[in-house]
């Protein structure tokens, strides 16, 4: 038993220090441009990486500026797709299994957005058709990928790559969380440090 409780935390320690921190600057860029000219994140997943977005994009609104309520009005917009999941039953249902996440994202997207996909084998059609739209309409995407990154990693502007053995879920779901935590943290690092530089200002 205590060899595979080491074994397993020894895998995500080891994954973790893999990560590609440049690609993490990238992606912490990526979203402060988005904020910067108001656009909106759009964040989509299936099955655990689903449970992860609906996770980051609840903590992320809340948490950046969660220590500066009343001193900061512009705040992040990040959405998880489909919002609802009566939405994506019945995109599913009348149109397709793969139309899930693309259906709903050509309604809402401008230029000024970004996506964040998150696939652990990064060939999901439903993500890939949603990349391929976002892509068309030149908004920047952001992937979070698994065993060897799949299209996803090919695709994606920004490319969070979790490089493990095919299979290997828990792994990769684990880091992308931890990733996705690091973003949230950042930030709010961030314009925590911004406010009180203007308040020392006035």
């Amino acid at each position: 038993m205590y060899s595979h409780i080491e074994k397993s935390i020894d895998k995500v320690a080891a994954s973790l220090k893999n990560l590609s921190g440049e690609e993490i600057g990238k992606a912490i860029n990526l979203i402060h441009s988005v904020y910067e000219r108001d656009g909106r994140i759009y964040i989509f997943g299936n099955g655990g990486s689903l449970a992860i977005a609906t996770h980051w994009v609840s903590d992320f609104n809340k948490t950046v500026f969660s220590h500066n309520l009343t001193k900061h009005s512009k705040r992040f917009q990040a959405i998880r797709l489909p919002t609802t999941e009566e939405e994506l039953s019945a995109w599913a249902n009348d149109v397709g299994f793969d139309m899930v996440f693309a259906g709903p994202l050509q309604n809402y997207l401008h230029d000024s957005d970004c996506v964040i996909a998150i696939s652990s084998s990064g060939n999901s059609p439903n993500i890939i058709k949603a990349v391929e739209l976002a892509k068309s309409r030149c908004v920047p995407v952001l992937g979070l990928s698994g065993f060897d990154g799949g299209k996803l990693h090919e695709l994606a502007d920004v490319s969070i790559l979790v490089k493990t053995e095919p299979g290997d879920y828990p792994v990769v779901e684990s880091v992308h969380n931890t990733v996705l935590h690091l973003l949230t943290d950042y930030f709010q690092h961030y314009f925590d440090h911004a406010i009180e530089n203007d308040q020392k200002d006035i």
